[in-house]
């Protein structure tokens, strides 16, 4: 999603279907399309055919599953989507599910494949393949232990894995089938495609060709997807639904809250007023930050609520950190509807919902939303309140609301800063929250975050900042004892924030920094280094 200018035309004109049979490479494969600037939509595998046949996609890419399509039960399409006229490609579960549909055969195999394989092309492949294979193979990531024994006859094969493929795992002789095509005397419907390995994951180094391929060579889309076209597409859709009524935002200062005023405020003016509460709970200077960013040089109408008192009180002598999180959240929604009251003629509501919030929320009906995801979008308010409901960033990922509001013109400091939880330093404090304790963290996580920029980490980092710790320890400052607190930094790479490990920062830059801390920060006498990874820990210490 390159930050092309605007030149006309709905980015949603052309667009790529993903049915998800449970894979947990799924938003993955969406994102490798939205990469090549083609909109792709995540829908469950049994979406209806009219529903299909609505959203009327470009092509369609089938996902992976845990599951085995000649179980009992096993999740299917709607057979009527391959006679839609689009190109499909099925990946691992997807394949064999195109396999087994179309008059082939999928077993169990002897030996399974979990992690690199080395992939041969067999004859001919079709120009979905090109650039994919160097010198007529390459290397993918496999994670399947069901294999397809019989292409049938409406698929041809095009690549087998060797039985010495790294991360094969148990007995058997021969190549197994990696993947196939249609063959036209075969089939006379638009082309299928089926790959028994992940060209989506970065673990396969020549996989973004394959997607290419299929979005824009099969599937003949454009690249409408730009942040230029979103926005103006965006702003048009606001502009439509409100009319000349009133917008209300929470304002938290994180990047998702901070595109949406910037967004708005590009679309509707001073029809939209954001509440900035501070909890007493941000980083050094946010709020004074956030109001000089839109408020003063944005021109965006926010109310500024000091509710710090507030905050503080509800939470003396708590130290559950689940207890902590709702305590947070109610309070936070008890001051939002306050300031919203004062405010006449509202009939929205705008939330920084993102597309990876609405796939999990599809998802996982029966999951309950934490307090930190009613203390980002307001959970539940705009039913509470009477208001309408404005997710204009509801189709975004994170990386592409970055782009989008660097398009907007949003300072790069505020929309690359690390993730912030819901919560604050409500949950970076340890045990009971108290001023002195928040005030000293405040300092601390500055002088941290302060050291990242300037040696260039910080971009490398996913997410740093720093924890209080509740306990003390015995130091020595100049000729006298000290017995003051302990402050750990936490500083993490990942690409998904499902796993990460420690970010590798070097002695001589720790030793720095906590010197600095210890120095500039009264009350701190010892800085220690989390080098846990996740798992067996959290990104976040409670």
């Amino acid at each position: 999603m390159d930050a092309i200018p605007a030149n006309g035309g709905d980015p949603h004109a052309e667009k790529i279907l993903i049915l998800d049979f449970g894979s947990q490479y799924t938003q993955l494969i969406a994102r490798r399309v939205r990469e090549c600037q083609v909109y792709s939509e995540i829908h469950p595998f049994d979406m209806s055919l009219e529903a299909v046949r609505a959203f009327a996609p470009r092509g369609v890419i089938l996902s992976g599953s845990h599951q085995s399509v000649y179980d009992a039960g096993a999740p299917a399409i709607d057979r009527g989507i391959y006679d839609l006229g689009v190109p499909i490609l099925g990946i691992c579960y997807g394949m064999q599910r195109l396999v087994q549909d179309l008059g082939g055969r999928v077993e169990a195999g002897a030996r399974r494949e979990y992690g690199f394989a080395r992939v041969v092309e067999v004859g001919d492949s079709p120009s979905v393949f090109s650039d994919f294979f160097v010198e007529g193979e390459t290397t993918a990531w496999m994670s399947h232990g069901d294999h397809v024994v019989d292409p049938g006859g409406v698929f041809r094969v095009v690549a087998e894995s060797a039985p010495s493929s790294v991360g094969g795992v148990g007995e058997g002789a021969g190549t197994l089938i990696s993947a196939v095509c249609s063959k036209p005397d075969c089939w006379k419907g638009a082309p299928l495609f089926g790959v028994q390995f992940h060209p989506e994951v970065h673990h396969t180094p020549r996989g973004e060709f394959l997607v290419r391929n299929f979005v824009y060579d099969v599937c003949k889309c454009q690249r409408l997807w730009t942040p230029g076209h979103f926005i103006d597409h965006a702003i048009a859709e606001v502009r439509r639904s409100v009319g000349g009524e009133r917008v209300l935002l929470g304002l938290s200062g994180g990047v998702d809250s901070a595109v949406v005023a910037a967004l708005l405020h590009r679309a509707i003016g001073d029809q939209l007023t954001a509440v900035f509460v501070d909890n007493g709970l941000l980083r050094l200077h946010e709020g004074d930050e956030v109001m000089s960013t839109f408020a003063q040089h944005m021109g965006v109408k926010v109310v500024r609520v000091d509710a710090e008192a507030r905050f503080l009180g509800r939470l003396e002598g708590v130290t559950d950190p689940e207890q902590k999180r709702k305590i947070i959240g109610h309070t936070f929604i008890e001051v939002f509807e306050e300031e919203a009251a004062r405010i006449a003629g509202v009939r929205w509501l705008a939330q920084g919902t993102i597309y990876p919030d609405v796939i999990e929320s599809a998802g996982a009906k029966s999951r309950v939303a934490a307090n930190i995801k009613s203390h980002h979008n307001v959970g539940g308010l705009p039913e509470r309140m009477g208001l309408k409901l404005l997710e204009p960033l509801r189709e975004l990922f994170k990386d592409e609301v970055r782009r989008v509001g660097e398009e907007l013109g949003l300072p790069q400091r505020m929309i690359r800063r690390h993730p912030f939880p819901g919560p604050g330093l409500g949950v970076r404090i340890l045990g009971e929250v108290r001023k002195p304790y928040a005030d000293l963290l405040r300092r601390a996580d500055a002088i941290f975050l302060e050291e990242l920029y300037a040696s260039g980490d910080y971009d490398r980092i996913a997410q740093a900042f720093a924890v209080f710790l509740p306990v003390r320890s015995v130091g020595v400052m100049g000729d006298g004892r000290t017995y003051d607190y302990v402050v750990a930094l936490r500083a993490v790479e990942t690409s998904d924030f499902m796993t990460a490990r420690c970010y590798p920062l070097p002695h001589e830059q720790l030793a720095r920094i906590a010197g600095r801390i210890v120095n500039e920060v009264p009350g701190v006498n010892r800085v220690v280094y989390d080098v846990t990874s996740k798992p067996p820990g959290t990104i976040e210490w409670e």
